[in-house]
């Protein structure tokens, strides 16, 4: 017979170097169910943002609001309740163990007030403490390894390879704030084929005004297992857009409106689909000035711009003298003018400052 007590000598249960918030059980009953947050928040009669920070754990799940998901998801109160002590009381311990001079540093690089600002971070408990495990928590990680690992090596790869100066913390919440956003967008599996039959289809969206064309480009992309989500810049970002992998099945493409035109909208776009069908299921791929000496880019900037103006088409942008040209020309081939306008000013056949009142201005609204 064995003895229990030996059992436990012999094989001691750590504590875990990690606390996982209540949010990730309910994350995975909203996958499971097919249900999204905001049916999630209208059922439970809760906001939007509040089931949004739930997921994230940067809110405590109250007795109250464990009484609501029990009778939304048939799951006992006690047990939502539990996940929320057990979590608690991991968080404070791991509380005990952080640096602070560690993580005053990270503090010091992660714009944090800007998430107070767009309400990604509560405004209470806001004592030092407290804000590291929000932001912790906002990430979705357990330590500040994990963090670097997912976040920091990425941004800081991009911020080399551009040349520019350009924030890591900034860039990595960007990229965060843009998979919580695409997580939360239902997408059929990822088809390549698919993919590329939807091409001719989204190219022709870029004659609709925004509130037409973006539900639009949203869903034609999810048929095809794209996440195509808009989130504003973070100051010292400097990203215009991203593409990454969410799981084998799902990509995110992840656009900021950095330079407000219709031209660098759709060039961003299709030029980060151009990654997602060209060269697969590699990783995190952030846009920002160009950057010639990749053969990558240089292969997403050619499906791009043949995509928006075929190369048979081409010829016609010599013949080109007034804007009435322009609008006959965008026109005859079925996209918007201030993308002729600035295939003109990309390849120096007109000046810069010429044509730009064809150009639609674009603002992401938080």
């Amino acid at each position: 017979m064995i003895n229990s007590n030996a059992v436990r000598e012999l094989y001691p249960a750590s504590e875990p170097d990690y606390a996982i918030p209540p949010g990730e059980t309910l994350l995975e009953f909203l996958e499971e169910s097919g249900m999204t947050q905001r049916e999630l928040a209208i059922r439970a009669d809760l906001s939007p943002k509040h089931v949004n920070q739930l997921i994230k754990g940067t809110v405590s799940l109250s007795p109250e609001t464990a009484e609501k998901l029990e009778r939304v998801t048939g799951i006992r109160a006690r047990f939502w309740n539990r996940l929320e002590a057990d979590y608690q009381s991991t968080r404070e311990r791991l509380r005990l163990t952080r640096d602070p001079v560690i993580f005053e540093a990270w503090m010091k690089d992660v714009p944090w007030r800007e998430l107070l600002k767009r309400g990604e971070l509560p405004d209470a408990p806001s004592d030092k403490a407290s804000r590291w495990e929000q932001l912790l928590a906002f990430f979705g990680v357990a330590t500040l390894d994990a963090w670097v690992d997912l976040y920091e090596r990425p941004a800081v790869a991009f911020r080399q390879a551009k040349s520019f100066e350009a924030s890591a913390g900034a860039v990595a919440t960007w990229l965060r704030l843009g998979e919580v956003a695409a997580q939360s967008i239902r997408c059929a599996p990822y088809s390549k084929d698919k993919l590329r039959a939807s091409i001719p289809e989204l190219r022709r969206l870029t004659v609709l005004p925004p509130d037409k064309f973006e539900p639009e480009m949203v869903r034609i992309a999810a048929e095809c297992g794209v996440a195509v989500v808009f989130v504003k810049e973070i100051p010292g970002s400097r990203a215009s857009g991203a593409t990454r992998w969410l799981s084998p099945g799902k990509v995110a493409v992840q656009l900021s409106l950095r330079y407000k035109t219709d031209d660098q909208l759709w060039f961003t776009f299709f030029h980060e689909l151009g990654h997602v069908l060209l060269h697969g299921k590699q990783d995190i791929r952030i846009e920002g000035p160009e950057n010639p000496s990749d053969p990558q880019e240089d292969e997403a900037n050619a499906f791009a711009r043949d995509t928006l103006i075929p190369s048979i088409y081409s010829p016609g942008l010599e013949r080109i003298r007034s804007l009435s040209d322009v609008r006959s020309f965008a026109q005859k081939i079925g996209v918007a003018p201030g993308i002729v306008v600035g295939r003109l000013h990309h390849e120096k056949l007109r000046p810069y400052n010429w044509g730009n009142g064809l150009k639609r201005r674009f603002e992401l609204v938080e």
